[in-house]
């Protein structure tokens, strides 16, 4: 039976209603002991313009879809995009950074997470009824330095992420009806693909593909662009159920860079209309720590500016039944596929493959 969904976005109709923390009290364990809740005064997702001029020196007015580092802070969480703050039904995204020694516990509510280290390594401890499992994940320096573990933690569980080292942690999540159990996802289990070839040439981390790892409605991969290079390209889209042929997920994005010599990185997407009431259209510059929703419409390319590689996280879920990633390639440039056949690789990919097998 095709679903048709609500048109999703900030302010469309299909915007649910609820509390903006439907997973529960979130606590933050402090390195000296001391807990408390996570900051209420800081808004979720500011609204109206970004000012002339950002901290970061950008210029322009604020996207509802592009959320610049800092935009999605609150409380603990550097990053902290929910179903409400977005404006649509199914996935979130959050951004946790530990000091030293810190630690942090949330109700995972109606949601199933992933806690994937960024840089860093934690425990990851997840109590469910009389049922206690705790996960110790290595982690890594930095996303372009290697894969990494993680941990996947199921829906109505409490959840405490803590960190000997300090480090940044993402915590990946789609609103969910089944519950899994908790369980370890080791580095050397991650499939690292590459995909396109030539400037189209890029890393795909499948750690939490649809049919790589079990999850209810949660896909989540990582993407390394070489500097200079495309991805996300062809522009693609998933905003129509189309059996067989195309799939509905809400998708986000959020990104890192690789400085060079104390310069910080910097790159471009863009996502543009697909239809009638799918009219999400940004180009975005986008650095270090920045997010953008894509509610629907054709997204891509993601632009690595040459000398600085892109790193971008994508989170993905919606209303199927089936867990799938289907898309549908835009009809003016589709035709590229065609030739990739006929060029190399870029020869600096892969950055990294998954090790052998885990420390």
């Amino acid at each position: 039976m095709t679903r048709t969904p609500p048109r999703p976005g900030p302010t469309g109709p299909g915007r649910p209603t609820g509390p903006d923390e439907p997973t529960g009290r979130a606590d933050l364990t402090r390195p000296d002991g001391s807990t408390g809740p996570a900051d209420p005064t800081r808004p979720d997702r500011p609204t109206g313009p970004a000012g002339p001029t950002g901290p970061d020196g950008r210029t322009g007015p604020a996207s509802p879809y592009h959320l610049r580092a800092g935009r999605a802070a609150h409380g603990p969480y550097a990053v902290h995009v929910t179903p409400e703050s977005a404006g649509w039904g199914h996935c979130s995204l959050r951004v946790l950074e530990l000091p030293p020694g810190g630690s942090h516990t949330f109700d995972t509510g109606d949601s199933e997470w992933i806690v994937l280290p960024l840089s860093g390594g934690c425990a990851v401890a997840c109590a469910d009824g009389s049922a206690h499992d705790t996960f110790a994940l290595t982690g890594r320096a930095s996303v372009f330095s290697g894969v990494s573990d993680f941990a996947y933690v199921p829906r109505d569980a409490r959840t405490t992420v803590s960190s000997a080292g300090g480090g940044r942690f993402a915590l990946t999540g789609a609103r969910c009806t089944r519950r899994l159990p908790a369980r370890y996802g080791a580095a050397c289990g991650v499939p690292v693909e590459l995909r396109g070839s030539g400037p189209c040439s890029r890393q795909v981390n499948n750690f939490a593909a649809a049919g790589v790892w079990d999850c209810d409605a949660l896909i989540a991969v990582e993407v390394l662009t070489p500097g200079g290079n495309w991805s996300s390209f062809p522009p693609h889209k998933h905003d129509e159920h189309r059996p067989g042929e195309e799939s509905v997920l809400e998708e986000i994005y959020y990104f890192e860079f690789a400085g060079h010599d104390g310069t910080p990185g910097l790159g471009y997407q863009r996502v543009s209309p697909s239809g009638p009431g799918r009219d999400t259209d940004v180009l975005a510059e986008v650095r270090d720590g920045d997010v953008v929703l894509i509610p629907d419409g054709w997204h891509g390319p993601s632009m690595a500016v040459p000398g600085h590689h892109m790193y971008y996280l994508n989170v993905m879920a919606g209303p199927g039944t089936e867990r799938a990633w289907l898309i549908r390639d835009h009809p003016d440039h589709a035709w590229i596929r065609g030739t990739w056949p006929g060029q190399p690789v870029d020869p600096r990919l892969p950055l990294y493959s998954a090790p052998e097998q885990t420390p």
